[in-house]
């Protein structure tokens, strides 16, 4: 819901404050990391949570518009991120990126990722079913690679060895879920051995 918000600062349409947090009460705002920071840390920040190629030209930009105070919201920070593109048609805004992996840093979303499925095993009966949605790759590989771990120690099955994702009816009716992939596993059954049946789990022996 906070993504609705204008005023949390997680819009590159809308003018809004560089806050990007998602509990307003925790944590600092982004423009304080991006004040802070030096530009190498920016950089990486944007490179590896955001994938964006150009993160080096736009970290310096961000830089420049905070010394020349051109940096005052969203939409501010929109503009530097399109100016640091080569004219021509962009498939996705070029502020996409950017914006994505600071939320992710100022939020420490893949680490609250990581924790949730840490606690994944203490937290279930079995068998039980674990159903996670992702909303971006770096989020869906940690799922993935997790669930792989878990069914080779054969402490469970993945039902489907690819994510499912929405249909163009349900895009249609909800743009948001054209990026979600829901992967699912069955805790406390392991995956199935070559003749077809299915290998105990540890809980089972």
């Amino acid at each position: 819901m906070q993504l609705d918000e204008a005023g949390r600062g997680f819009s590159f349409r809308a003018a809004g404050p560089l806050d990007m947090r998602m509990d307003a009460e925790q944590g600092e705002p982004v423009l304080d990391f991006l004040r802070d920071a030096p530009d190498a840390e920016i950089a990486r920040v944007i490179y590896e949570y955001g994938e964006e190629r150009l993160s080096r030209r736009i970290a310096s930009g961000i830089k420049r518009a905070l010394a020349e105070g051109r940096l005052r919201d969203t939409l501010d920070l929109a503009e530097v991120c399109r100016r640091a593109y080569p004219r021509g048609h962009q498939r996705i805004d070029p502020a996409t990126r950017t914006f994505q992996a600071l939320r992710i840093h100022v939020n420490d979303e893949l680490g609250e990722l990581r924790r949730a499925l840490a606690a994944v095993p203490d937290g279930l009966t079995t068998p039980a079913m674990v159903a996670v949605i992702s909303f971006h790759s770096l989020e869906d590989r940690i799922v993935k690679h997790t669930f792989r771990d878990w069914e080779r120690a054969g402490l469970a099955r993945i039902l489907k060895p690819a994510p499912i994702v929405a249909d163009e009816g349900e895009r249609g009716l909800n743009p948001r879920s054209r990026s979600a992939k829901l992967r699912l596993l069955e805790w406390g059954v392991a995956r199935r051995s070559k003749a077809g049946k299915y290998r105990p789990s540890r809980e089972e022996e």
